[in-house]
């Protein structure tokens, strides 16, 4: 190679963001650097052309291609449209300093006077290159910034995931698919597998696919958007986590029991047997969840148990069962009359507003409006419009469906009172008539293993031993957030029992509630008078010796409820008053006196006709008044039709 001649490696170089912010394409780069060339006389070698490469690091294809011949000699010049083509980071530059100066090349640019064959040159270099990194740590701290807030208004820069779709720029829940999301957490929650779950969707065909897998339900269970959260850069060392920055599809509690359970499942393999307490139980001394194993007698009959492989203890399952048993039995209370038929309609009314269904409906009917359009137009062919508009109109008709439901809750208008309402009318029923109640409802005795099994799945967390006097007993049980939550709210407000010991006259204990007002009170006593010949007492409550004075005869009477007359809890936190007054409901045992048939109150649901208006004061009743005679002659006329 001749020492005064100058050959040149051209090293154009953009990424898709420099040629949207400085406008400058590669063929613009190329063209600029050759004319260079062209002028000074220099030998081109070859056009390293870098195309959607970001300068952040030297892990370039192109770049590593010019380092090697630089080090083989076959150039011993590099052209470049400005340095920040080539690098942006002050740690490569040096780099690229060093290997100038051992490989005997240069560097040119075109937009900066560059001489790194001096130490001026070479500082002012390094200074460049200083100003560009800084102006692209402010970038990006601008972009970041800007992120963030838009991800706080709702706005996540990424595609809407099942159950939401982007409505303004903001990702909101889709009314057609948001109870596909539901589903597939409360299936999860209640114990079904990833498999089991995809395999039910596929054969239902669910969304009209047949292609459900466990990593789809997977994904879905583990997105923190369900739960109202979004967390930016999920994958990388530094994620960002958000709070509360969409409107959330399934409760925070439900979400994080699912990841509890997610972690449970990971140690468990498929059983021929279902087990109660599986992933539930946890070994008095190291801790550790117990496996479950069983045995089959002669006669049939099986027997579980649970058992911890490192501690060589164990423990019956009915032992535990028998335990928590009066947990259970309020659990089922709590699932059959509450949760599965008046929350359900409750939820109904909240999640699904019929004015946002008609706004749903309507953007579709404009969809299949602008379809049609192109259609007639010949945009696509008629096939394509048939299938397109068949999916439109059954979305369609799934969202008039779910407007008449939610009309029908708009109907029904369930409230906690009517929660009150039917629990007390089932503890008469539980009185009057304990062989059809034994009947009619289900028990923990009742249920199937699986049933059981399925139900403590749904509630239970995790039950603790202990070791007394040689045996395992349960130390306590930690029920999920998910029912511990709205039961206390339940309970605070009235409209769950509380069963509490009294002790006086009546032993045992009773149905307690919290204070509610008179009015409601009042109400209360009206409706159930429309069933049962329900009486009320007021009796006293001795705050220091923690006793009740009835004046009632515990062989004649039937309490069904206990309710504080006023708000001890504010009016008398430290129970400092000698005597606290309370209401008693009750109905005579010995009484036949029943005011609706035996059908009526086992079938009974609440309704807006059976409500009732207690009013202190005389209520106007809006009717036109009309005067004997001219009922007279309406009566006659009648009689003569």
């Amino acid at each position: 190679m001749n020492e005064k001649e100058v050959i040149c490696g051209l090293y154009p170089r953009v990424s898709t963001e420099d040629q949207v912010r400085e406008g400058f394409s590669l063929d613009e780069q190329e063209e600029s650097m050759k004319r260079l060339c062209d002028y000074k006389k220099y030998k081109i070698y070859k056009i390293y052309r870098e195309e959607g490469v970001s300068a952040k690091n030297m892990k370039r294809p192109k770049f590593q291609e010019m380092v090697q011949d630089m080090k083989d000699g076959k150039i011993n010049k590099i052209i470049v449209y400005k340095l920040d083509r080539l690098t942006r980071s002050i740690q490569d530059l040096e780099f690229i300093c060093n290997l100038l100066g051992e490989t005997n090349c240069s560097l040119e640019s075109i937009c900066e006077e560059l001489n790194t064959e001096t130490s001026t040159g070479i500082f002012f270099m390094r200074m460049t290159t200083i100003l560009a990194q800084l102006e692209i740590e402010r970038t990006s701290e601008r972009t970041k910034f800007g992120l963030a807030g838009a991800i706080k208004k709702g706005h996540l820069p990424y595609r809407a995931c099942l159950g939401y779709k982007h409505e303004n720029k903001m990702l909101v829940p889709n009314p057609l698919t948001k109870d596909i999301v539901v589903r597939i957490f409360e299936l999860y929650h209640s114990g079904m597998s990833y498999q089991k779950i995809s395999n039910l969707f596929n054969k239902e065909k669910v969304l009209g696919k047949e292609n459900w897998c466990d990593s789809t339900i997977t994904t879905i269970l583990q997105n923190e958007v369900y739960k109202g959260d979004f967390v930016h850069g999920k994958r990388t060392k530094n994620p960002i986590y958000y709070k509360d920055v969409v409107e959330p599809i399934v409760s925070r509690e439900l979400w994080e029991e699912c990841q509890v359970q997610k972690k449970k499942n990971s140690r468990s393999y498929i059983r021929n047997l279902t087990y109660l307490f599986l992933q539930k139980l946890k070994c008095p001394h190291c801790n550790r969840i117990m496996g479950g194993k069983a045995t089959k007698k002669k006669n049939g009959n099986v027997y579980y148990y649970y058992y911890c492989t490192d501690c060589k203890c164990n423990i019956k399952e009915e032992t535990i069962e028998n335990y928590i048993k009066n947990f259970i039995d309020d659990i089922v209370e709590y699932d059959s009359v509450v949760n599965q038929f008046f929350l359900p309609m409750i939820k109904q009314k909240f999640e699904n507003p019929i004015e946002q269904l008609e706004k749903e409906i309507k953007e579709l009917k404009a969809k299949d409006e602008r379809l049609k359009q192109a259609y007639l137009e010949g945009l696509f062919l008629l096939e394509d419009y048939k299938k397109e508009k068949k999916n439109i109109d059954k979305n369609i008709e799934c969202l008039k469906n779910k407007i008449v439901d939610a009309e029908v809750s708009d109907e029904l208008r369930f409230t906690s009172e009517d929660i009150l309402l039917k629990r007390d009318i089932d503890f008469i029923n539980k009185i009057k008539y304990p062989d059809k109640y034994q009947d009619f409802n289900k028990f923990w005795k009742d249920y199937t293993q699986e049933e059981k099994a399925e139900l403590i799945m749904r509630y239970v967390d995790e039950i603790e031993l202990d070791k007394v006097n040689n045996k395992y007993e349960v130390k306590y049980v930690k029920f999920r957030e998910s029912i511990c939550k709205p039961m206390t709210e339940l309970e605070n407000q009235g409209y769950l029992d509380k069963k509490v010991q009294i002790f006086g006259n009546f032993a045992g204990y009773m149905r307690f509630s919290e204070y509610l007002p008179f009015d409601k009170i009042s109400e209360h006593i009206i409706r159930l008078r429309q069933f049962y010949d329900v009486r009320f007492y007021e009796a006293e409550y001795y705050v220091q010796d923690q006793v009740f004075k009835f004046e009632l005869d515990e062989n004649k009477t039937d309490i069904v409820r206990v309710f504080p007359m006023k708000d001890y809890k504010k009016m008398d936190s430290q129970n400092k008053k000698d005597i606290h007054n309370y209401g008693v409901l009750y109905v005579n045992k010995n009484n036949e006196l029943y005011k609706a048939s035996e059908d009526v109150v086992f079938k009974y649901i609440p309704d807006i006709c059976d409500s009732v208006t207690f009013s202190r004061e005389p209520i106007t009743i809006d009717v036109k008044p009309i005067t004997y005679d001219e009922l007279y002659d309406n009566e006659e006329t009648i009689v003569e039709a």
